[in-house]
């Protein structure tokens, strides 16, 4: 199957739209600061959901999971740093923090699959 193809990859690639669709509110003064970090953070989600899906070991694998699950971590401080200063309402991230919330979940899930499987081998 295509990285593409699956479901994980394809709500990241949500989350990324969904923080495009949000930097335009954040200060103009924001531009390179707040707006470039937290784009770059939800972009390296799929990135690396993508990259790792491409890899042959198991090892590699594994780690762009855990990339991408940082990633994921570091968009959804931001995020919430930017609500906390008021920079972005709670009612326009609502869909994004669903997203986060569902990518870490399965993310979770195949990272723990993926160690049942190396124990295994």
């Amino acid at each position: 199957m295509h990285y593409r193809q699956t479901t994980l990859w394809q709500k990241a690639m949500a989350i990324a739209r969904e923080v495009y669709r949000l930097a335009p509110m954040l200060p103009r003064e924001e531009t390179y600061g707040m707006r470039a970090q937290i784009t770059r953070a939800a972009v390296s989600i799929p990135a690396n959901v993508a990259e790792g899906w491409t890899r042959e070991s198991d090892r590699e694998k594994a780690q762009f999971l855990s990339i991408a699950h940082g990633s994921l971590a570091e968009t959804e401080t931001l995020l919430t740093l930017c609500e906390q200063v008021r920079w972005l309402p709670e009612v326009e991230t609502a869909l994004v923090r669903s997203l986060l919330d569902e990518v870490s979940r399965m993310l979770t899930a195949m990272r723990r699959r993926r160690r049942g499987v190396r124990k295994e081998e």
